[in-house]
């Protein structure tokens, strides 16, 4: 009679080493039950676990205590008791908690808006975003290419200005609308 093979895959996770070593010796009393005096019982498999071949069996100083499913969770602090509903919501409209009310909020002179004291006007500063978007595109036409952009300074001249002596030897970007009155003159 050929002698029965037993393949047992290990897993790494520290758990799965308690619960292979009870497995393993569920097959061994099988297994010794099967020696001569004894009945025969065939064996099986019990247990395949699927992982790498190379186990590293824990040092603890004691052997009997074999991992449990506990010492692998993470364990966190509970309340022992439920906060009341004036406490929540003394805890909630903490002044410290709530919206400042500002008193810095002025109308912007351009469009009307409300804005902040000191802070550019969100509707303002959209327009100067896209004036400014499309002034790149024009000179990126005009340059032919991401790295090819001249040394030389870059004038915006809008519909019904003329360089001036001062512009000479500078590069100059003609747009075919009226200036923005927020847009300052180069």
């Amino acid at each position: 009679m050929a002698s029965p093979v037993l393949v047992v895959m290990v897993h790494p996770w520290p758990v799965a080493g308690g619960l292979l070593r009870n497995c393993w010796e569920r097959v061994w009393r099988k297994f010794q039950w099967g020696r001569p005096g004894f009945p025969s019982v065939s064996l099986e498999p019990a247990l395949a676990v699927q992982g790498p071949a190379i186990y590293t069996e824990p040092n603890d100083v004691n052997e009997n205590k074999s991992p449990s499913l506990l010492d692998s969770l993470v364990w966190m602090a509970a309340p022992k008791n439920r906060r009341s509903i004036e406490v929540n919501r003394c805890r909630r409209r903490n002044p410290h908690k709530l919206i400042k009310v500002k008193n810095n909020i002025d109308v912007c002179p351009e469009c009307g808006h409300l804005k902040q004291k000191h802070v550019l006007c969100g509707y303002c500063y959209e327009k100067v975003r896209q004036e400014t978007a499309a002034i790149r595109r024009q000179m990126g036409k005009l340059e032919g290419g991401p790295l090819k952009a001249p040394t030389v300074e870059t004038v915006v001249l809008y519909t019904g200005e003329t360089p001036s002596e001062a512009h000479q030897g500078k590069r100059l970007i003609e747009r075919d609308r009226k200036r923005p009155s927020w847009f300052t003159q180069n």
